[in-house]
């Protein structure tokens, strides 16, 4: 039976992307090699991933091009080791009709990775994919896809997503996008506008003209809507985004500045700070009322709200008690109370989607810090500290976080300014930076494709 990937209603109108087809596996096998996460960040997993096979020059060229993303892919997450395709005994031809496992062994490759692309008449193709674990010489997953050739980053991106949830035994998170603030422009003109691409930096588009700034863009749980601030008209208010259709609309014409938007986990209801008075309070706005309720009062600004996933509590920070820190709540504003006490002031937090991290920004010392702790406080740990970092997202497997740095302007004029956005494992392993055509900020992660 055909299972249809739902991102033709997603993506269609942004990227133009075909209907991707799954039929059942080829000759999947239970069981198989899963290796665990701690040690695969010690000893990354050896995996061998030749070019896919063609039979003609087009789709050789396809099959290469595919086989690169995958590798890209395993590579930069840091629990993978592609193995150099120097060292291949057996053709790609060769290893998609029968793999030769001694050729592969004697390199040792762990795991294994074939398929083949086939044109099926249009611009439709068939994308066949194998994997193998070597030493038992057993296939543990198999399947194929059939779409259009524009679609072949989006089938390269779910075949990354099967290895690394057949090997590590969690979900991948390469087929996803980041929504962030694309900033170009001096360092004290800066225009930003919404921008969009995939993951790993590619399809990059811009959603917004810049004619007002943007920031703090936020994915609704179904991927098709973003939530951020805009200047618009400089009034500063929610704004909600179709990526169906383009079309933007005001969240609502509340009192005062509204900011820091998220959505809520079941996509009914947006929460978010206002300003009145003086004070910041959080709020939730039901989307569809567009009806609101207050959740916190007194003196003071509670900004950055985030819902847990199971949508029952809700982190933010405050600087109520005098210093900037983070505070839980539960989900009707009820048992408000702190939870961070290190050193320095808090800010950003996000709940991870597995609901055990909340990760944060830690300034202390003229040191700025991406940090991980315990819904409850505990466990608090720094991923990385620089000069300048903010703004921490996770990935919708709750592995990997993304966050913006910036570099120290080099001069008077705010020569050598920047800002960039990076990556990290929760473990604080494996940073590495995302790249975007101009300077970015504030990312977020979507959630996984369905």
């Amino acid at each position: 039976m055909n299972l249809r990937f739902p991102m033709v209603s997603r993506r269609g109108a942004m990227l133009g992307a075909g209907a991707l087809l799954a039929t059942p596996a080829l000759a999947q096998q239970q069981g198989g090699a899963v290796i665990d996460i701690t040690r695969a960040r010690t000893e990354p997993v050896p995996i061998a991933i030749p070019d896919l096979a063609g039979s003609s020059g087009d789709a050789q060229a396809m099959g290469r091009n595919i086989a690169r993303v995958i590798q890209n892919n395993l590579r930069n997450c840091g629990l993978f080791r592609p193995i150099e395709r120097g060292a291949f005994i057996q053709t790609p031809e060769a290893a998609a009709q029968t793999p030769r496992f001694a050729d592969w062994k004697v390199i040792n490759a762990q795991a294994l990775v074939t398929g083949r692309v086939e044109p099926q008449g249009g611009d439709r193709m068939r994308v066949e994919f194998r994997l193998w674990d070597v030493l038992p010489e057993q296939q543990i997953e198999g399947k194929a896809y059939t779409a259009s050739s524009a679609n072949w980053r989006k089938i390269a991106h779910v075949i990354s997503d099967l290895i690394y949830k057949r090997i590590l035994g969690e979900d991948g998170y390469f087929d996803t996008r980041v929504v962030y603030i694309s900033e170009t422009g001096p360092r004290d003109r800066r225009t930003r506008r919404l921008a969009i691409m995939d993951q790993d930096g590619e399809n990059n588009r811009f959603l917004t003209d810049g004619s007002f700034q943007a920031l703090t863009p936020r994915f609704h749980p179904n991927g098709a809507q973003i939530a951020f601030m805009s200047y618009f008209q400089n009034r500063p208010r929610v704004y909600l985004f179709n990526l169906e259709n383009g079309r933007q609309e005001v969240l609502g014409n509340f009192q005062g500045m509204t900011l820091s938007p998220r959505f809520s986990p079941d996509g009914r209801s947006v929460i978010l700070s206002s300003v009145r008075g003086g004070d910041s309070n959080i709020f939730v706005v039901d989307l569809a009322s567009r009806r609101e309720r207050q959740l916190t009062s007194g003196g003071g600004l509670d900004v950055s709200p985030c819902f847990s996933p199971d949508g029952n509590q809700i982190v933010f920070n405050s600087d109520r008690g005098g210093d900037q820190q983070l505070y839980v709540m539960n989900a009707d504003g009820s048992s408000q109370r702190r939870i961070s006490f290190g050193r320095g002031r808090y800010a950003t937090p996000v709940w991870s989607p597995r609901g055990d991290l909340i990760a944060f920004t830690r300034i202390s010392g003229g040191q700025f810090g991406i940090g991980v702790m315990r819904p409850d406080g505990s466990g608090e740990r720094i991923l990385s500290e620089g000069w300048s970092m903010e703004s921490p997202t996770f990935a919708p497997n709750g592995r990997v976080l993304m966050f913006y740095r910036e570099s120290r302007a080099t001069d008077s004029r705010g020569g050598g300014y920047g800002t960039r956005l990076f990556s990290i494992d929760i473990a604080g392993f494996n940073e590495r930076q995302i790249p975007t055509p101009t300077d970015a900020t504030d990312p977020s992660w979507s959630p996984l494709a369905s």
